[in-house]
């Protein structure tokens, strides 16, 4: 097999002494950072292009940047570690010490050789390019493996067995299922999971439930960096962050998550382009017909109607699949960001709350459409019905433990009853085991003659498993004033109201609409259709370009937006905010002490 300096010497005979030292010398020592050819292309490309002259065009560049990473691609050792070699004779570490510059550092722009007809600046800017990409490289792979900045606090410890990290390093693991055991999550100094399983079959779809504050995210977020160790060869998403805008269609930005299709219709493109303009070889024709039969594989062709499909169920007209990302607010970009964890169908998906920036109809598109997905779903969520129709197994995180339940939400609600229900009487049975075991022992503590079974008594105690009682979580309860002023309808009322914040685009036209005191009126419709629009009339916020809002005088009117954060004072505590909206008996506000607002 030929050598990267072969390759060179082959294709660029006119090469210089310097640029030729240089590029191997990047090759070399450079080649655990190159992950595919276009990293080579970046790094020593524009240096080739400029010594073939107009030889070779960039296809061609890129077609010699492909044998040598292929070629430094087979050079790697095949085991993992060092190789051992049987030597003939001592070997002197001092000889060889003394052989090489101890200060040595990766091979930069070499000093100018007068003779030479190399551009001295050519080689600087191909260093700082192949710097600036390592250090590129290296950030992102610190995110990966959960190092400084990848998740703030948060941290994972988890037991591991030998023969576990023997199957993953040997490469045989071929399982898709996910089972870590005996695992710790921590935020800051808050112990979240202590000594936690987690078993995930391949195929199952599973609810995270839990009250909120207990560590759902995070375990999500511990599983997509893999702090908490995942088989390497198992692909995961963690749908969390919104889109990037930028100037791709929406359409294309969901093709693009699929990297396996993208990558070969790159390979088809360059190639069909080399056998176009005459310079192929003759392999190139047979790679490309093995290209087509993995595209024909993976149906390429039909990943477009895919993806639209996504689209429309998650609410995305025609039109919208062609505008730009960056022409869509931060609850569409999600809603994209969804399309694309759906389009690239990873082996371990992870959801939270995905149901939160969609409407009905978008969640029932939803519910329909992962009860046929093929590999394995976790999603946190509170949606009830969503779990119910979605979810076919339940982990339940409390007590800084995970429990698994077999079925729906609704079997999770009665199997958690049961098991709490058989918790405490087993508890209750023992307790009273245990004082009927000490009341024989202390009648007989001091009975010579019972010494022996006061003994075994004792023993019997020290055997019984230590069970704890029932950890009953805390509710939340609602209590709603029973005595209130009767109002005559209609309390609040909109009258033939017309409204649009663009006279082009007409919101409202001749909307009417009344409660009364005993109306409970829900509202539903697509997003952008005008709901909140019609609530801010309601409430007088908005005032109708036509028609009239009619309230009662003494109507008061709470308000819970979807924005919420905007209408809270961030400066005060929870409690002095409902003790300023809630006062006394007497009216009079208790909350004397004022916080001061911190810079954190």
């Amino acid at each position: 097999m030929a050598t990267c300096g072969e390759i060179l010497r082959s294709e660029f005979p006119d090469i210089d002494g310097q640029v030729f030292d240089y590029v191997t010398g990047v090759l070399h020592s450079g080649s655990a950072d190159f992950e595919s050819a276009d990293d080579l292309v970046d790094a020593v490309g524009e240096l080739l292009r400029e010594v073939s002259g107009d030889s070779k065009d960039d296809a061609g560049i890129r077609a010699v940047c492909q044998r040598m990473y292929n070629t430094l691609r087979l050079a790697e050792p095949q085991a993992q570690g060092p190789s051992q070699v049987l030597l003939d004779a001592p070997i002197q570490l001092s000889k060889i010490a003394d052989a090489y510059d101890c200060g040595s550092e990766r091979p930069g722009p070499p000093k100018r050789d007068p003779s030479s007809t190399v551009n001295a600046k050519k080689l600087e800017k191909a260093e700082a390019r192949l710097k600036a990409k390592q250090e590129k490289r290296t950030e992102r792979d610190t995110l990966k493996t959960g190092g400084p900045g990848a998740l703030e606090e948060a941290s994972a410890s988890q037991a591991g067995s030998r023969k576990e990290s023997r199957l993953e390093s040997s490469g045989k693991n071929k399982s898709y299922d996910v089972r870590i055991e005996n695992f710790d999550v921590s935020f800051g100094e808050r112990v979240l999971l202590t000594g936690a399983d987690v078993n995930l079959s391949w195929g199952r779809r599973y609810g995270l439930v839990g009250r909120n504050g207990l560590g759902k995210t995070t375990l999500l977020k511990m599983l997509a960096t893999r702090s908490l160790r995942v088989p390497a060869h198992i692909s995961l998403l963690h749908v969390e962050q919104e889109v990037a805008g930028d100037q791709t269609p929406a359409l294309q930005s969901v093709l693009e998550s699929d990297a396996l299709r993208e990558g070969l219709l790159g390979q088809e493109r360059r190639l069909s382009a080399r056998i176009a303009s005459g310079g192929a070889e003759a392999q190139e024709a047979a790679q490309l017909a093995e290209i087509y039969a993995k595209l024909e594989e993976i149906e390429a062709d039909k990943a477009p109607a895919r993806a639209s499909v996504i689209l429309a169920g998650l609410g995305f007209t025609p039109k919208m699949q062609r505008q730009p990302t960056r022409e869509f607010s931060g609850g569409w970009r999600m809603r994209l960001a969804l399309a694309r964890a759906l389009f690239a169908r990873p082996d371990l998906l992870l959801l939270d709350e995905p149901t939160n920036m969609l409407d009905v109809r978008a969640i029932l598109w939803l519910e329909n459409y992962l009860q046929t997905w093929p590999s394995t779903i976790l999603v946190v969520s509170h949606d009830r019905n969503f779990l119910n129709a979605v979810a076919t197994d339940i982990i339940h995180l409390h007590s800084q433990r995970l429990d698994g339940y077999r079925g729906d939400f609704e079997a999770f609600i009665k199997s958690k009853q049961e098991r709490l229900r058989s918790q405490q009487r087993e508890y209750e049975a023992q307790q009273q085991y245990r004082q009927h075991i000490q009341v024989f022992i202390d009648r007989f503590r001091y009975n010579a003659n019972r010494a022996s079974q006061v003994q075994s008594k004792l023993k019997l105690l020290e055997k019984l498993p230590e069970l704890k009682p029932v950890d009953k979580e805390l509710e939340v309860v609602l209590k709603f004033p029973d005595g209130f002023e009767k109002f005559s309808p209609p309390v609040l009322q909109l009258d033939e109201v017309d409204f649009y914040y663009d006279p082009d685009h007409l919101i409202f036209q001749r909307l009417s609409v009344s409660a009364d005191l005993e109306s409970r009126i829900c509202v539903v419709g697509e997003n952008g259709s005008g709901k909140s629009t019609m609530l801010k009339l309601l409430m007088g916020d908005l005032t109708p370009v036509r028609g009239i809002r009619h309230a009662h005088r003494n109507l008061k009117i709470g308000y819970f937006s979807q924005h919420h954060v905007d209408q809270l004072d961030l400066t005060v505590s929870a409690v002095e905010l409902l003790a300023r909206r809630f006062p006394g008996d007497d009216g009079v506000y208790r909350g004397e002490r004022q916080t001061t607002p911190t810079t954190e």
